[in-house]
């Protein structure tokens, strides 16, 4: 089974590191980690490269080793691994990764926001579940009361 875990760099990531350990077999998954880095403008200038965003430079790093420390993760407990840092709208790019890659599953968190908070925010995963070409599991972590 190939599964794309789409993650952020949140404390929430690791919910699904412990739902995919809990849920899959090493020798019947192969998984790759990603996460997408959201550019400030939504639309790169006519001259630039699509993905050019020199303002995540700094990012990139982080989001590197947040990768590697959940791919690390995985492969102690014998999981098959790759990761990828992208750059675009996560929404868009975690569809769009799966379907290049023929994702059998596509694995986001949810932080548990609801009403106002959640609609001024958008919602990663609903729109991932909404128009993914394959399943899709909502590893959902409840707001702290």
């Amino acid at each position: 089974m190939k599964i794309l875990v789409g993650i952020d760099d949140s404390k929430f990531s690791r919910n699904l590191v412990r739902a995919l350990v809990s849920q899959f077999r090493p020798e019947n998954a192969e998984i790759v980690v990603l996460h997408v880095l959201e550019p400030v403008e939504p639309v790169a200038a006519p001259e630039m490269a699509q993905g050019y965003a020199p303002e995540l430079d700094e990012q990139k790093k982080p989001a590197f080793e947040l990768l590697e420390q959940i791919a690390g993760e995985l492969r102690s407990e014998g999981f098959h691994v790759r990761t990828s840092v992208e750059i675009g709208d996560a929404r868009e790019t975690i569809i769009e990764t799966a379907i290049a890659w023929n994702a059998d599953l596509i694995m986001v968190g949810s932080h548990g926001k609801r009403g106002i908070q959640s609609f001024l925010l958008g919602s990663v995963s609903e729109s991932v579940a909404r128009y993914a070409k394959c399943s899709v599991e909502i590893v959902r972590t409840p707001l702290a009361d």
